[in-house]
């Protein structure tokens, strides 16, 4: 412990090995050991002890819509990332739309890059978009770091980033495996939407119906057949329906590359609860009946289901209209991720060590940051969320950092209180006050 700076102790640290009370000693920003709670302190060290309150990984969260720039009145790195780092997250990557441009050539990437640079409470990395005509531009984003690459199967709701049918997915494919690369997608079939009725307005049973179960398992299947086909890695994003969850176990068990993630508010919130004319709570593909949360549930807890991640989708207040048909469809959930999952967690049995698991250390693995992130043991990153796990609060609007505070979560009493927030061995927020961004910019590991 001779060169270590800090230390941090508390009563219960999640580790890979478990929880347990113990003294992290941080040097230069990054973890030296973690040693038995009451071990000597070397002169010099600072000491920061936590009592009761859990110290966990600094949770990663890949899947986030910035919106920076160009649409930087629904989002911004500033806003977002504040939001990110007062929920206990440390690591964000930034989806390649619906900024202006979008991600996907290595000028795009560059635009974001600058325009994140200084704006970042936390550390952000960025994916790259696969659009049908930009095959050309995978290598060189790729080249230039981006950690993978985001396709819609069906439209994705701006017209700068269209959609790919099932041959362009499969030239895009081709190209990706070629360089080892991953693709991730939003799985919904089109042809199964266009025939689902369309009937508009308030009622979120109509908006439901909208969005069948039977369109996204559809486009799961024919990413599984172009993965086969092209020997591709793949991921599965937002996944919402259950009846997914076979095809997928099958497909893993004769060796297709697939990882699948899904939400918090897949996890958290049900149809049946859902107001009418309620715009807040619209996301695509929807929030889905109660029996099928509980499918859900049980896939994460098998590990058919890999990750938790936000999709954080905000919008500008106007955007959320009583017609469901119309309204912006994105969920606002940085800020309330780990609250909002760990209230549920616990009420179904689960610990904080499974939350970390599936919010922190597979998300890590997922974007090839597991060697830095997503665990608090020696060589990683000094990451750290400090959480009074049996403390409640009630969820208002105004208390939130996302640019547009505008939250289905209005109104719930979650339990977890993010006390503390640690990037690299630094303090960067603490009961709602925060540092100068502390940030840096990620690029996938070479």
């Amino acid at each position: 412990m001779s060169d270590a700076e800090l230390v941090l102790r508390s009563t219960r640290v999640i580790t890979p090995e478990g929880t347990r009370a113990a003294a992290v000693t941080v040097s230069g920003g990054t973890i030296t050991a973690v040693l038995p709670y009451d071990a000597e302190v070397p002169a010099g060290a600072r000491v920061e002890d936590f009592g009761d309150h859990v110290l966990l990984p600094g949770l990663v969260d890949t899947h986030v819509h910035v919106n920076d720039p160009g649409r930087t009145e629904w989002e911004g790195f500033w806003t977002a990332t504040r939001a990110a780092a007062a929920g206990g997250i440390t690591t964000l990557v930034d989806m390649p739309l619906n900024s202006l441009p979008p991600t996907t050539t290595v000028a795009n990437l560059r635009v974001k890059q600058q325009v994140a640079a200084d704006k970042a409470h936390i550390d952000v990395g960025f994916w790259g978009g696969a659009l049908p005509d930009n095959v050309k531009d995978l290598r060189p984003l790729h080249d230039a770091g981006v950690f993978g690459f985001k396709a819609f199967l069906s439209p994705s709701g701006v017209d700068e980033f269209p959609h790919l049918d099932q041959e362009q997915l499969g030239r895009s494919l081709a190209e990706i495996a070629g360089f080892g690369g991953l693709l991730i997608a939003h799985a919904e079939d089109p042809h199964h939407l266009a025939a689902a009725p369309q009937h508009g307005g308030p009622r979120y049973a109509d908006f439901l119906a909208s969005r069948p179960r039977d369109a996204e398992d559809t486009a799961i299947a024919h990413l599984i057949a172009r993965a086969r086909e092209h020997d591709a890695r793949v991921h599965v994003l937002h996944l919402s329906s259950g009846d997914a969850l076979p095809l997928i176990a099958a497909a893993r068990a004769e060796g297709v590359r697939l990882t699948v993630e899904t939400c918090p508010h897949y996890l958290t919130l049900t149809a049946e609860e859902v107001p009418d004319g309620a715009s807040e709570f619209k996301c695509c593909p929807p929030i889905r009946e109660a029996a099928n949360q509980d499918v859900l549930w049980q896939a994460l807890a098998d590990g058919t289901i890999d990750c938790v991640v936000t999709d954080h989708s905000p919008s500008t207040a106007d955007l959320k209209t009583d017609d469901f048909a119309t309204a912006w469809g994105g969920i606002s959930g940085l800020q309330l991720s780990l609250p909002a999952m760990w209230t549920e967690a616990r009420r179904r049995g689960h610990g904080l060590e499974d939350v970390v698991r599936w919010m922190s250390t597979r998300t890590a693995a997922l974007v090839g940051l597991e060697a830095r992130k997503g665990a608090v043991a020696p060589g990683r990153d000094a990451d750290f969320a400090v959480l009074a796990p049996d403390e409640t609060f009630t969820v208002d609007p105004a208390g939130l950092q996302h640019r547009n505070r505008v939250t289905a979560y209005a109104g719930r009493t979650l339990y977890g209180v993010v006390k503390s927030t640690w990037l690299r061995g630094r303090r960067i927020v603490a009961d709602g006050e925060f540092t100068a961004p502390q940030g840096t910019l990620l690029t996938r590991p070479q």
